[in-house]
C-alpha cells in the first residue's frame, strides 16, 4: 500500500466531452469514461470517437475507459480504437465471467492496465480465476446494480457475502483491494458516507463516484481517523524500539501482522483531504 493508491474513480460519459473535462479537473485520482451503460445506444459511436480523441495526448490525470460489454457488437471496436492511445490509463472490463475473457483482451489489445467488473453471480463464483487470470488484470470490482438485479437481493447487506467474495479474491491473486461501487443517490452523502465505512470495514479500499460532490466524502472515510493514526503510531514505535511480539501497556498484543496494518494505516494517512 502506498499513498498514491487511488480512493476515489470518478465516472463520466463518454458521450459528454464538457462533462469528461470538468471530471478531470473534479479532484478524483482516475476518471473512468464510461462508452456503457451511461451512454444510449445511438451514441455510441460519437463516444467511441470523442473518447478517441480525448486520449490521443496525455492527460492530467490517470483515465480508464469501461468499454462495452465483451460478449456484445461493440467491444471489439472499442478496444481496437482506444487500447493503444498514449492517454490511456486502463480498461474497465464490464460483466467479466471468466478468465478467458481476460486473456482474450490482452491477447486483442497488447495488454494494457485491466480491471474486470463482476456483475454476475456467474463473475462472483469465479472471482479468483478471474483475478489471477493474467498479470496485465490489476483489479477486481463489483457492479452491484447488476449483481442485485441478477440475483434478485433487497436491501444493502444482502450483498456482504458476494462482496467478502471479491476481497478475499483480489487478496488471494496479489492485487489491490477492491474499490467499492457507485452510490447511485448523488445527494445521500450521509448514506454514502455510512456505506462508505461498512466497505472499508469490510476491506474495500475506496469508491467510485458519478458526482464530484461525492469524492470529499469518500475519501474522508477511507483515511484513517486522528484515533486510527494515534494508534497507529504507537505500534509501529514500539516494534521499532522492541523488534519482534510484545504487549503494549494497555495489554494489547502486537505482532508482525499488527505491526503491517499500522503501516498500512499511517501511508494512507500521507494523503491530502480534497476540499
Amino acid at each position: 500500500m502506498t499513498a498514491a493508491s487511488p480512493l476515489t474513480w470518478l465516472y463520466a460519459p463518454g458521450d459528454r466531452p464538457r462533462v469528461v473535462a470538468k471530471a478531470l479537473a473534479a479532484g478524483a485520482d482516475v476518471v473512468v469514461v464510461d462508452l456503457e451503460d451511461a451512454v444510449a445506444p445511438d451514441r455510441k459511436d460519437y463516444a467511441r470517437e470523442a473518447t478517441a480523441e480525448l486520449l490521443g495526448e496525455p492527460q492530467p490525470v490517470p483515465v480508464h475507459v469501461r468499454v462495452n460489454a465483451l460478449d456484445g457488437p461493440l467491444a471489439a471496436a472499442d478496444l481496437t480504437a482506444l487500447a493503444r492511445l498514449p492517454g490511456l490509463s486502463g480498461l474497465r472490463l464490464p460483466k467479466v465471467t471468466s478468465p478467458e475473457q481476460i486473456t482474450g483482451v490482452v491477447a486483442a489489445t497488447g495488454g494494457p492496465p485491466l480491471y474486470a467488473l463482476l456483475e454476475t453471480a456467474l463473475g462472483v463464483e469465479r472471482a479468483y480465476l478471474i483475478a489471477g487470470a493474467h498479470a496485465s488484470l490489476r483489479g477486481i470490482a463489483l457492479g452491484e446494480a447488476d449483481l442485485r438485479a441478477d440475483l434478485g437481493v433487497r436491501g444493502d447487506t444482502g450483498l456482504d457475502w458476494a462482496r467478502s467474495r471479491v476481497v478475499v479474491a483480489a487478496r488471494a491473486a496479489g492485487l489491490a483491494p477492491p474499490s467499492q461501487t457507485v452510490h447511485p443517490d448523488t445527494r445521500d452523502l450521509e448514506g454514502l458516507a455510512a456505506s462508505c465505512a461498512h466497505g472499508r470495514a469490510l476491506g474495500f479500499l475506496g469508491r467510485a463516484a458519478i458526482h464530484p460532490r461525492q469524492l470529499p466524502i469518500i475519501e474522508r472515510a477511507y483515511l484513517p481517523t486522528e484515533r486510527e493514526l494515534e494508534e497507529a503510531e504507537t505500534i509501529v514505535k514500539a516494534a521499532t524500539a522492541q523488534p519482534g511480539a510484545l504487549a503494549l501497556p494497555d495489554g494489547r498484543f502486537v505482532d508482525a501482522a499488527v505491526v503491517a496494518t499500522a503501516q498500512r494505516t499511517l501511508s494512507l494517512a500521507r494523503r491530502p483531504v480534497l476540499s
